[in-house]
């Protein structure tokens, strides 16, 4: 091969090579999972088993305000729904899959506290829940959270959630805690008598009240104020553009028509949208 083929066969791998890097979202992004450039893809951790707001349908699409937020947001980002996917974020498995580089951003019920915010930067807050139990349709014995107080009660909460945080500092020896991987484990073992609540977030309870009223019921007020936010790695640039989607969100009427849509069906009370942050 000449030295004039070889340079240019040298030049013509280098050209491949960055332009395979830029289609997977490496460079100009600082390395951050999305590419800057035309055809940008995001890939969003949600929950894919709550009612109301991230819920996998039997035809393998997803519905719910969780959702809506999450294509929102690609939008203004400038990423198309071609390039827009969803991969499933448990509890237990959020900050992992943001530190990883898996996902770009988590819009799964994350709600923003001290200690997840070392480990990952927030947007929001886009909606303000609070924690509530729920228990099986003929339970009279638990109206709230003043009931855990007088028996053993036996709870469950799911792994990584600020359920099962709040549960074992406020709650401690007074009830019994019973951590699973998933909210479904959760609702088969209230279902089946294993245990007497399943506490989280009131607004993830009041869909599974709503699926299944024959069977469980939402009772007593939140005791506290869960801020949800879209998880970012640290430093993530994108920051203030999520915020900034978020907030056009809310103001051009998006968020309340999502929220009414999926959130109201349930006869969940639709709290004003927050103040987004940042």
């Amino acid at each position: 091969m000449s030295r004039l083929a070889r340079a240019s066969a040298l030049a013509c791998t280098v050209v491949c090579i960055t332009a395979a890097l830029v289609a997977c979202g490496v460079g100009a992004d600082g390395g951050l999972g999305v590419s800057m450039g035309p055809g940008k893809a995001l890939r969003v951790g949600v929950k894919m088993d709550q009612p109301g707001l991230g819920m996998r349908a039997g035809d393998g699409t997803l519905h719910g305000f969780d959702i809506d937020v999450a294509r929102y947001v690609a939008a203004e980002l400038g990423v198309t729904e071609a390039r827009l996917s969803f991969v499933e974020a448990r509890p237990a498995d959020r900050e992992d899959l943001l530190e990883r580089g898996e996902v770009d951003l988590v819009v799964a019920t994350y709600s923003i506290t001290p200690e997840r915010s070392q480990r990952v930067d927030f947007a929001g807050p886009y909606f303000i829940a609070g924690q509530a139990l729920l228990v099986r349709r003929q339970n009279s014995d638990i109206t709230g959270p003043e009931s855990l107080d007088h028996s053993d009660w036996r709870l469950c909460a799911v792994v990584g959630t600020t359920g099962a945080a709040r549960i074992r500092a406020d709650f401690a020896g007074r009830v019994s805690l019973r951590e699973s991987a998933s909210y479904q484990d959760c609702l088969r073992r209230l279902r089946l008598g294993e245990v007497d609540a399943l506490t989280t977030d009131d607004v993830i309870l009041a869909g599974y009240a709503a699926q299944q009223p024959d069977q469980f019921k939402v009772v007593g007020k939140p005791f506290s104020a869960e801020r949800y936010g879209i998880g970012l790695r640290k430093g993530d640039p994108r920051r203030p553009k999520v915020n900034a989607a978020l907030r056009r969100m809310i103001n051009d009427g998006s968020w309340q028509a999502s929220a009414g849509e999926h959130l109201g069906r349930s006869g969940y009370r639709i709290p004003p949208p927050p103040t987004v942050e940042g």
